[in-house]
Formats: structure tokens, C-alpha cells, sequence
């Protein structure tokens, strides 16, 4: 468990829209986890959330490497990762521990995570239980708390998760075929190729098995979500970067006033013309923001406690 190495990977991968090595660790559990690991400098570590994979930062790997490490895996069962038959391979909680196993491998400190949809409770899982490893955190279109109560999440759930639902999910790829479409606020940034990237990592039902089980645990995972939220005071003072695109028909108003309400120290920007996926939607808008976040929060928090005892 635990050794990375460079694998050849399929040939419908473009070498232009996904100009990166690909590598890849070994979990665990003995799956193979695909990522990206471009630049140097202080890592931002990308953590993707369903039905994506990280194609999904690729324009802002490219604009950031040269200021800082970038580092994009694919949970199991997405993007270049393995598949599994196991249900407990597909649970949130399991995808945590499999990103806090490739961070712990690639020794990495002064972590900046960049986490959207599932990517939020994924990453701040990890952050909550290594807070000294991570120097920021960016949060794009995401929660982090139970939603059962919330009848908008819950009435989602209960229907992808049910006998339909999952039909339309791994016969149809609904997930991908229909509801990324309508997730954006402008479609024509998702072009044919683009979208056969999302398509050809989800080919066929066996490899939606993953994607079609978070639908359950948006409900199903409430005790572990109730977990990580119960110890956001461990995250909270972080330096933090919202980064919202207000079309988004999954995360609303709603969920980011929450999370202006519960952090400390944030900067928020709304993108009022776009919705979920920002990485898509506004490349250089977002790689800009990001470039000038890290500068301003360049010294780590211990550092400045260092210097503000001395004085």
C-alpha cells in the first residue's frame, strides 16, 4: 500500500485539453487511485465531487503550476481511478480516508484545498483531522452538514436513489448526459469533446456504480457529515476563499450564507452569470483569484504566531 507510479492511461484522454503525467497511488484497500501532480511550490490539492473527475481543473492546473504545486486526484471509481464492487469503496467516509492516505504518502504541509460538491465534506474531513497540514482552504459551490431535514437535498436523494433513479443514472448517465448541462450557467462552455471527457470516464453502468451510490449518502452519510461539521471550529479561523457561482441549482443562496456565517477570516466572490462548475465556467477568473489568495496568505499561520510572540 502506499507506492505512486506513472501508468499509461487511455487513449480518448486528449494530450491537449489534459496535458498532464498521470500517476497513481495504491490504497488502502488496494484500489488504484489516479492523480495529477504538476508545479512546485506549496500544494493546492483539487478534490472533485460527483460526477466529475479532476479533467474537470485541468485550465487551472495549467495556470497555477507555475506558482505552486497542483495536485488533482480521482476518488475511486471516477476519472482514470478504479472501479470497485464493493458499496463500502463508494462511501464518502471512504473516499476521505483514501485522499488523506495519498496526502499522508506525498508528505504533504501547507495544504491549500480547493473543494467543490462532494469535494467540501471530503476534504474538510481531513482538515478537521490534520488541521496543522492545511494553510487554506477554497470552497466553490458546496456544503458540509446534514441536509436531511432540507427538503430540496432530500427530495434529490430519495429519487436518485431509488429504483429510477439509479436506472437513469447507470443505463442513461443522467448525471452527466443531463444534470451537468443544466448545472452551468452557460452551456456552450461544456463542447462535445469536453463532455465526451465526463462521458468516456463513465462509459458504462459498471463504472457509474460509484457516482450513482453518492446519490443515497447526500441523506445516508448524515452522521458522518454531522461529524465534520461539529468540529468546523477546527477550520473556521483558516484563511478561507469562497468562490460561488450563484445558477447553480444544486447549492443555493442558502447553503454559502451558511458558510459566511460559520467561517472567520473569508473573502467571498459571487459569479452571478455562472453556476457549478466554476473550473469549467470561469477558468481565468478563478485561476486569478486563486494566484492572489495565495499571495496574500503567503506565511503560515505558525509563523506569525512566532513573529507576534517575538515582538
Amino acid at each position: 500500500m502506499g507506492h505512486c507510479e506513472s501508468v499509461l492511461r487511455p487513449e480518448w484522454v486528449s494530450d491537449d485539453l489534459f496535458p498532464f503525467e498521470s500517476r497513481f497511488f495504491t490504497t488502502p484497500s488496494g484500489q488504484q487511485m489516479h492523480f495529477v501532480d504538476e508545479g512546485s511550490g506549496d500544494p493546492i490539492v483539487f478534490v472533485h465531487g460527483n460526477p466529475s473527475w479532476s479533467f474537470e481543473f485541468r485550465h487551472l492546473v495549467k495556470a497555477l503550476r507555475s506558482d505552486a504545486r497542483c495536485i488533482a486526484p480521482d476518488h475511486i471509481g471516477f476519472g482514470l481511478s478504479s472501479r470497485s464492487s464493493s458499496s463500502e469503496d463508494h462511501h464518502p467516509q471512504t473516499h476521505a480516508r483514501n485522499l488523506a492516505a495519498l496526502l499522508d504518502h506525498l508528505e504533504l504541509r501547507d495544504i491549500t484545498l480547493f473543494m467543490s460538491d462532494w469535494g467540501g465534506p471530503i476534504g474538510l474531513d481531513f482538515t478537521r483531522q490534520r488541521p496543522q497540514r492545511v494553510r487554506r482552504i477554497v470552497i466553490s459551490n458546496t456544503w458540509c452538514w446534514p441536509v436531511g431535514r432540507d427538503l430540496h437535498f432530500r427530495s434529490f436523494s430519495f429519487f436518485m436513489s431509488s429504483s429510477l433513479g439509479q436506472y437513469l443514472i447507470k443505463r442513461r448517465n443522467v448525471f452527466v448526459n443531463r444534470l451537468m448541462p443544466m448545472a452551468v450557467g452557460d452551456r456552450s462552455v461544456l463542447t462535445p469533446e469536453v463532455m465526451e471527457h465526463y462521458r468516456n470516464a463513465q462509459a458504462d453502468p459498471e463504472m457509474r456504480r460509484a457516482s450513482a451510490a453518492l446519490a443515497g449518502h447526500i441523506v445516508g452519510a448524515r452522521n458522518w457529515l454531522d461529524s465534520i461539521w461539529k468540529e468546523h471550529a477546527r477550520f473556521a479561523n483558516k484563511p478561507i476563499l469562497i468562490l460561488w457561482g450563484c445558477r447553480d441549482m444544486a447549492f443555493r443562496r442558502r447553503e454559502l450564507d451558511r458558510w459566511m456565517s460559520a467561517m472567520w477570516d473569508y473573502e467571498c466572490h459571487e459569479f452571478t452569470r455562472c453556476g457549478h462548475f466554476l473550473a469549467e465556467e470561469a477558468p481565468d477568473r478563478v485561476a486569478s483569484m486563486l494566484r492572489a489568495f495565495l499571495r496574500r496568505n503567503q506565511f503560515a499561520r505558525r509563523h506569525l504566531d512566532a513573529a507576534s510572540r517575538s515582538a
